[in-house]
């Protein structure tokens, strides 16, 4: 199945997601907007990223889409289902469709447990597979993230964290997902072992037609594992579109302030970049308009008003009312060379 005629594993619409923060007995809680309607479509085989800095609602949006927690509004359907009010046999169908990769490898597998139980915990859970069936998938699903048979024996402070990282995707795989969530899944890796795992994903991906929903502040790491990005700012989308699109010529100042603050990203021409200055906003005080305008260097009068809709400009989604004179004037940051990643990888 190519990629264009692909059926969508997420379809999301208008994702919101409020949580009420306690001020005191005799106050009324606070909303906090931490995903505020935000859109998408994932289909079979192509991963989403979501990039932005630290509290700008990529964590929460993981939650919602892996089930965690629920939205406050929207629509969310995954494989077909309505994740949002499903029936008894929808849920027991989408816990088997979703699963997800957390970010530290440390502290997501259970210290006590062998790598054997870890992986055939799902299966004895959601299935009815007896032990020798389970024991059988578990010790094929080693190798297939690169590990060896020994392995299965073992607990998990007897291995290093791009190992962990590996047993923790293949527990996410054990169910046969058809979306994989991974928050932040290399960044608590060392740099010489972040290409290895990526390089594991994307080859899972095209072996099992994975759908991925990645969450990332690295845009170095995004250039090489993505084919869609969604720039999120305050709990909304700024920028969303094809990966080639935005990185040669992102339209949006926070895109292009993102792209120029980051190491080794080439091809930037300095003397057009836009530094990011100040610290994000409260989400539970967020600007009036645009969010990002109180940081903006372009920012007018109608932008510190009138929060704008994201619209379609040159092949992406763009929430900025003056992308169309950065599109048509060409003011921001130069394209940017393909990356070359190591894709050496050596025996775990």
């Amino acid at each position: 199945m190519t990629a264009t005629a692909a059926a969508p594993v997420v379809e999301a619409r208008e994702l919101t997601r409020i949580y009420e923060i306690r001020r005191g007995p005799m106050r009324e809680p606070a909303r906090l907007q931490a995903v505020g309607g935000v859109s998408f479509v994932i289909p079979a085989g192509r991963t989403l990223a979501v990039v932005g800095e630290s509290g700008c609602g990529k964590s929460s949006l993981a939650r919602v889409v892996s089930l965690i927690e629920p939205p406050s509004s929207g629509e969310l359907r995954l494989s077909g289902i309505n994740a949002v009010a499903p029936t008894a046999a929808g849920m027991h169908a989408l816990r088997k469709t979703v699963q997800m990769v957390f970010q530290n490898p440390y502290g997501s597998l259970n210290p006590r447990k062998k790598i054997g139980a870890i992986l055939e915990a799902p299966l004895a859970i959601n299935t009815d597979l007896g032990p020798v069936e389970r024991a059988e998938r578990a010790r094929a699903m080693l190798a297939r993230v690169g590990l060896r048979p020994e392995h299965y024996v073992r607990y998990p402070h007897m291995f290093s964290g791009g190992q962990r990282q590996r047993i923790a995707i293949a527990r996410a795989l054990m169910l046969s997902p058809a979306l994989v969530v991974a928050d932040e899944p290399v960044s608590a890796l060392d740099v010489s072992v972040q290409a290895q795992v990526l390089n594991l994903l994307a080859d899972l991906q095209a072996e099992l037609g994975l759908a991925y929903l990645f969450i990332s502040h690295d845009l170095g790491v995004v250039r090489h594992i993505a084919h869609e990005v969604l720039v999120m700012y305050l709990g909304l989308a700024l920028e969303q579109g094809p990966k080639e699109r935005i990185f040669a010529r992102p339209l949006h100042p926070y895109t292009q302030a993102l792209l120029a603050s980051t190491p080794g990203m080439a091809g930037i021409d300095r003397s057009q970049r836009i530094v990011l200055k100040g610290e994000l906003p409260s989400p539970l005080n967020p600007p009036p308009g645009c969010v990002f305008s109180t940081r903006c260097v372009h920012a007018i009068d109608r932008c510190r008003a009138e929060r704008p809709a994201p619209r379609l400009l040159d092949g992406r989604q763009v929430a900025c009312h003056l992308a169309h004179e950065f599109a048509d004037s060409g003011h921001n940051i130069s394209p940017l060379r393909p990356a070359q990643p190591n894709t050496q990888e050596p025996h775990p």
